[in-house]
């Protein structure tokens, strides 16, 4: 996309003609200057995603996938079947690295850890000295992501330090990405989506495409729970989009997606299904 700037070069012109020393005495060098800046501001200009989910660069934007689980990844729904990627008896033990965060960041990481455990059997339990298997939840300024499902290794959480109720510091947002380490993907990818929304390729900036793929329906699940437009998983409407238009439209009118406040009746209840808490 390339925007539309050249009646800047008057702006600029008209900026040193205001400066009377400077461009009376020093003709080439303003001009020259002038140029440059024209150059600059004609530019084409990159869209990057603006979502913090999707800065990342990592598999649909913040998923880090082991070199077995991509190549099972190639298009039901969006958690993963097999149990060896779910954590051991229900119990996650996790590590913040708190010298990335400050204490109110903590705190609402660990308040939405408490939300999932309130709905769940899920356990968070901080690792100690002796952990071998846990998550490491960082904060580096480089959006959000987290390695999926039980490893049994350390594996990476990220949460880009923003301040609350924005970026990756969303409530929805952090249990987005804690359900991404107990083993789900997202939701848009499953293997039915077709039949609820439609996926606006041509609005996709081409290197994200990828991210669109639908998932291997003998590895992930939907625990036979229906397509959620509103899961704490779905991507928002304009993800990855060229223009700012939307990339991904529901079939049913009047619905919301990508919503990051909390997590759905049937997040609680593939969670559920999945590590057998019913």
């Amino acid at each position: 996309m390339v925007s539309q700037r050249g009646g800047n070069a008057s702006k600029i012109f008209s900026y040193f003609k205001h400066l009377p020393f400077l461009f009376q005495n020093n003709f080439s060098i303003c001009f020259v200057l002038a140029v440059c800046a024209y150059r600059i501001l004609a530019l084409p200009v990159v869209t990057i995603p603006n979502d913090a989910e999707q800065q990342s660069g990592n598999f649909e934007g913040d998923m880090i996938l082991s070199k077995e689980l991509r190549q099972a990844l190639s298009g039901q729904r969006n958690g993963l079947t097999d149990v060896q990627y779910r954590w051991p008896n229900n119990t996650v033990h996790y590590r913040i690295i708190a010298d990335n965060f400050t204490t109110e960041q903590v705190d609402y990481i660990r308040r939405g850890l408490d939300t999932i455990a309130n709905a769940s059997c899920i356990r968070f339990v901080e690792a100690d000295e002796n952990a071998t298997a846990y998550i490491r939840v960082l904060g580096q300024d480089v959006g959000c992501y987290s390695e999926v499902g039980y490893l049994g290794t350390v594996q990476d959480l990220n949460l880009a330090p923003n301040t609350l109720e924005s970026g990756c510091f969303r409530l929805g947002t952090i249990m987005h990405e804690f359900l991404h380490a107990l083993g789900f993907f997202h939701m848009q990818s499953a293997s039915d989506r077709d039949e609820y929304v439609t996926i606006v390729w041509e609005k996709i900036e081409q290197r994200f495409a990828h991210n669109f793929e639908k998932y291997n329906a003998s590895f992930v699940s939907g625990f036979e729970v229906e397509y959620d437009y509103g899961s704490v998983l779905h991507y928002p409407a304009v993800s990855f989009s060229i223009d700012g238009n939307a990339t991904i439209v529901p079939r049913v009118a009047n619905v919301t997606i990508g919503q990051r406040a909390r997590l759905s009746d049937s997040d609680v209840t593939k969670l559920n299904r999945m590590y057998e808490c019913e």
